[in-house]
């Protein structure tokens, strides 16, 4: 965009002249700097914070036609306690990017070459010390802000710390961000009318303060904002850097603040293109701008300025008609030599040699958190509370399956023991064991939104998967239990179905295995897929495969072997659940024969025509369910473990080939 600006018309300076106005403005900013140094560093003897420093910071991607694409190319910078480092540039000029690399979550594509360092020392960032709030606020939607908080407060917090304790802070640090009149009101997503924007963003950066960290990342917090929001939510933050007795180290990625919101800034990092236009006071760059004959025009917002003045987006549509205009990559490239020459440079190499140097202590190891038990519980009460409230999650299911039971009661109600009650009767099963289940998926929509949620707190370090897998089934187990009970025996009893509640119970607990079954597969695929369109698509068609080779659409002897047969037939969960209600249904009772002049035992039944194994009984076709069951949380775990483990070795691995040294600063989350 900077195509279209004109070089100022007013002379530019040069030589002594020019190299005196330039020492002097850079003194004046210098000198406010020096003054703030001071009181952080007299504050830093006593309440140690975070030093943050990187140096010739390389990230890459790989690139098809390049072999590699640069984002980031040679950034130096620091941030330190007691101030608000703001990181602005375009659209695509490696924001985030840089945030992500400081805070350690590149992606495994991604490759860092470069030093990265933590008062001085190369060391990870433990539980507690530093949080990260990310773009998008991914929040539980129906739960109130004080429900939102106080959970991740018990979550996070020590068990040395009383529940009393725990909500006390999380009442401080709501009304710390000025929520205090929104406690109450639930937080509101898709279809539900709840906070506003700049409340979600709050409430998000509430529940990464709650341990005190003394780093804190946020990533494009006023996105989406309007300007009076955008500007609430940077106080907040900017009021963060002395909060609750620590001197807190805030690094912000913004787009374009408001000058209202510019002069909350402390320190200024402006990129494009992944190069450092500028680094240094926030106060200072307007000069430093001015001094390169690109001033910004009165009444005009600074920041406005900066990006118009670098952002090269729009340069072909803007350039046109404007013959004389400066194309914008000369103007970047004017602007990142000049920073490279000038007094703001050095002072920022100087800096960073200066903290390095400093003989500071080692951050904690890592700080308490809540304990195993108490993150299952906790984890376990408040997806309950989600699954309650959220119509779509079992309520809705409720009602289609009570709805469908009805349906299957009127169609084959009353079936008597004829020869061709037979067939009904297994259609009438295998449409329970099959359809009712393969509906479990529908659910899989408000999963992936709580899994986006475990996602963003299981990188946070909140707790691990293994608590999330045991609260998201114990919070289930009561829903599925209302699901399989009532249609269950709305189907059950009119259809004149094996006669005795403990038959029912056995047909109630295989139709409860199931659902859990299918649950506990769509917790694996959700682990794999990325959304949940994809999901349902993938789930729906591992389920329909598993009814082909069930058993039932083709008998088991009339499977072809290749994966029809082996394995399939052994792996899928239908032929158990088909085998366990065949023969809850038809052990024990008799039917009229083909011919009408005599009677058939069940088992001649279930030995003859369905073709199933008397063997073992029908409480092993059970127990192989809830075996599955169990297999299939395993699995999710396993993937979600694996996934910890793979992730973070992928750049080291990448880097290797390269002599300089990558290090990256983020701890593995706990398990």
């Amino acid at each position: 965009m900077a195509s279209f600006l004109q070089p100022s018309n007013q002379p530019n300076e040069s030589g002594p002249a020019a190299s005196m106005k330039s020492s002097e403005i850079f003194q004046t900013a210098l000198e406010v700097e020096t003054i703030s140094e001071n009181a952080v560093n007299d504050s830093a003897k006593s309440t140690p914070g975070v030093f943050l420093t990187w140096n010739d910071l390389w990230v890459t991607v790989p690139n098809r036609k390049h072999g590699s694409k640069p984002i980031l190319q040679g950034l130096t910078g620091y941030a330190q306690p007691g101030e608000l480092l703001a990181i602005m540039g375009p659209s695509g000029c490696g924001k985030s990017t840089l945030l992500d690399a400081l805070a350690g979550r590149l992606g495994s594509n991604a490759r860092q070459v470069g030093e990265i360092l933590i008062n001085g020392h190369k060391q990870a960032l433990a539980y507690g010390t530093s949080a990260y709030v990310t773009q998008d606020d991914t929040l539980v939607t129906t739960l109130t802000v004080r429900e939102a908080v106080s959970y991740s407060a018990q979550l996070q917090l020590p068990d040395s710390m009383s529940k009393v304790e725990k909500m006390e802070r999380a009442e401080m640090t709501i009304r710390e961000m000025g929520l205090q009149d929104a406690m109450n009101t639930r937080i509101g997503g898709w279809g539900v009318k709840g906070l506003s924007g700049g409340q979600k963003r709050r409430v998000s950066i509430c529940i990464e303060i709650l341990t005190h960290p003394k780093l804190l990342f946020l990533d494009e917090p006023t996105s989406g904002l309007d300007s009076a929001a955008s500007y609430y939510v940077m106080r907040g933050i900017a009021r963060l850097d002395h909060k609750d007795g620590v001197r807190r180290t805030v690094i912000a990625s913004i787009h374009q603040p408001s000058s209202e919101v510019f002069q909350l800034f402390s320190n200024l990092c402006l990129l494009s293109s992944g190069k450092t236009v500028y680094f240094g006071p926030a106060s200072a760059a307007n000069e430093f701008f001015a001094l390169n004959s690109f001033p910004c025009p009165p009444l005009q917002n600074p920041s406005d300025h900066f990006l118009n003045t670098i952002n090269k987006d729009f340069e072909k549509d803007l350039e046109q008609g404007l013959d004389d205009a400066i194309p914008t990559e000369e103007v970047i490239n004017i602007l990142v030599k000049s920073y490279k020459s000038s007094d703001y440079w050095q002072q920022v190499q100087v800096k960073v040699e200066e903290i390095c140097k400093e003989p500071f202590e080692a951050l904690e190891s890592r700080r308490d958190h809540a304990g195993f038990l108490t993150q299952s519980l906790v984890l376990t009460k408040r997806s309950f509370v989600n699954m309650f409230r959220d119509l779509g999650y079992y309520w809705l299911r409720l009602a289609i399956y009570v709805g469908l039971g009805y349906g299957l009661s009127s169609i084959y109600h009353d079936l008597g023991s004829s020869y061709g009650s037979i067939q009904a009767r297994g259609s009438l099963l295998m449409f329970v064991s099959t359809f009712l289940t393969f509906m479990a998926i529908g659910g899989f929509p408000s999963f992936v939104e709580e899994m986006k949620v475990f996602e963003r707190e299981r990188l946070n370090g909140h707790y691990g998967a293994t608590s999330f897998a045991i609260g998201n089934t114990f919070s289930a187990i009561p829903f599925l239990l209302l699901i399989s009970l009532i249609p269950g025996a709305i189907a059950y009893y009119p259809s004149g179905l094996h006669k005795g509640y403990e038959h029912f119970l056995y047909f109630a607990s295989t139709l409860f295995a199931c659902l859990l079954l299918v649950e506990s597969m769509m917790m694996a695929v959700a682990s794999i897929v990325p959304n949940f369109l994809m999901g349902i698509i993938t789930g729906a068609g591992i389920q329909g495969l598993m009814v082909l080779g069930g058993g039932f659409f083709r008998l088991p002897d009339d499977l072809p072997q290749p994966f029809w047969k082996y394995p399939l037939y052994y792996v899928a969960f239908h032929r158990y659940a088909y085998q366990g209600m065949f023969k809850n249904e038809f052990e024990g009772l008799k039917f009229t024969n083909y011919q009408g002049n005599g009677l058939i035992k069940g088992e001649e039944i279930l030995r003859d025509f369905w073709q199933m194994e008397l063997a073992y009984s029908k409480w092993v076709d059970l127990a192989i369910l809830l075996g599955m069951v169990v297999s299939y949380r395993l699995l999710f775990l396993a993937i979600i473990k694996t996934s910890e483990t793979i992730k973070p070795i992928i750049p080291g691995l990448m880097s290797s080939l390269n002599p300089k040294q990558t290090f990256q600063i983020m701890e593995k989350p706990q398990s």
